[in-house]
């Protein structure tokens, strides 16, 4: 239980963070900047737990490898998204995620897929159709941000799936590889899109970097993203991947309501109705008592059976 509440905390914590990543974009900062700056302080602040750790992961660097480069892009699509697009309808296209953590759960890890399980994603996917207004979500054309939302969502799925094979490797580990991926893959896009920014590579100048704007960017690096990195590893590790990308559906409903709040945004009578949904099936799921997810340490004696 306490893995699931840490979990629904995380989830909470990922829905409140378009509201700083919009504070950021007004200061003149984009997306990939934004994630290279945020996660890649956070990764390089935390590599000396990496390294010391190195006798833990070894035997799995390649799986630590992947989630670096898998849940790196999957935060850095995110990051960009959010700044790019409107919260709603990338919090929709992102949230297909659950379909894809079942599944890949079932394909990857052979978890089963219960009717009570497969009831939670239906009414979770429902919901979120409802929130965004049914079919007039999808009345516009796709955009690069909804391109990112759901790369983000595949990605953020696959990394739910790679944190729970990798029982070997610390979650402090997992969570500086995660950070240092974001950083890699977001330097990475801002290189790709400085043509179009302009002559520099990294293509500053249209931030004016105050005292302020260094010590947010600074907080917002080392302990939010930082925070929210690890408890939402070391709840995946310990959740069943299908499982986590249910409960985690909660992010939908804390972004949807502080975006209602914080952002002056209103929410019509669909929209509170398809947050019932969600909220509904993330509490069918996080009290299903009939398959717990086996701990760490027996996944790790299930996963050198299977080998």
């Amino acid at each position: 239980m306490s893995a699931v509440l840490v979990l629904l905390f995380s989830s909470s914590l990922w829905g409140l963070t378009w509201w700083p990543l919009k504070f950021f974009a007004t200061q003149g900062l984009s997306g990939p900047q934004l994630a290279m700056l945020s996660y890649g302080f956070a990764g390089l602040a935390g590599l000396p737990w990496l390294l010391r750790q190195r006798a833990h992961w070894r035997a799995q660097a390649g799986l630590l490898l992947l989630i670096a480069l898998v849940g790196g892009w999957g935060n850095t699509a995110f990051v960009s998204a959010m700044v790019l697009g409107d919260v709603v309808r990338v919090m929709l296209l992102f949230y297909l995620a659950p379909v894809w953590s079942v599944l890949g759960g079932r394909l990857f890890l052979g978890e089963r897929v219960s009717l009570r399980r497969a009831c939670a994603v239906a009414l979770s996917l429902g919901g979120a159709f409802l929130v965004v207004g049914g079919t007039a979500a999808f009345s516009a054309p796709g955009s690069t941000a909804d391109f990112l939302a759901v790369t983000a969502g595949l990605a953020f799925s696959g990394n739910n799936i790679l944190a729970r094979k990798a029982q070997c490797v610390p979650i402090e580990s997992k969570t500086v590889a995660l950070l240092l991926g974001c950083g890699f893959t977001s330097w990475l896009m801002v290189l790709a899109l400085a043509p179009q920014a302009g002559p520099s590579a990294f293509a500053f100048s249209a931030v004016t970097f105050s005292p302020l704007l260094l010590w947010l960017l600074a907080a917002f690096s080392l302990l939010w993203m930082a925070l929210v990195t690890f408890t939402w590893q070391w709840s995946v590790t310990r959740l069943e991947a299908g499982r986590s990308g249910v409960i985690a559906i909660a992010e939908l409903v804390v972004a949807l309501f502080t975006a209602t709040l914080l952002g002056g945004e209103t929410m019509t009578l669909l929209e509170c109705l398809g947050a019932a949904l969600i909220g509904s099936a993330a509490v069918l799921e996080a009290t299903d008592s009939q398959a717990p997810a086996p701990s760490p340490e027996s996944s790790l004696s299930t996963l050198k059976d299977n080998t």
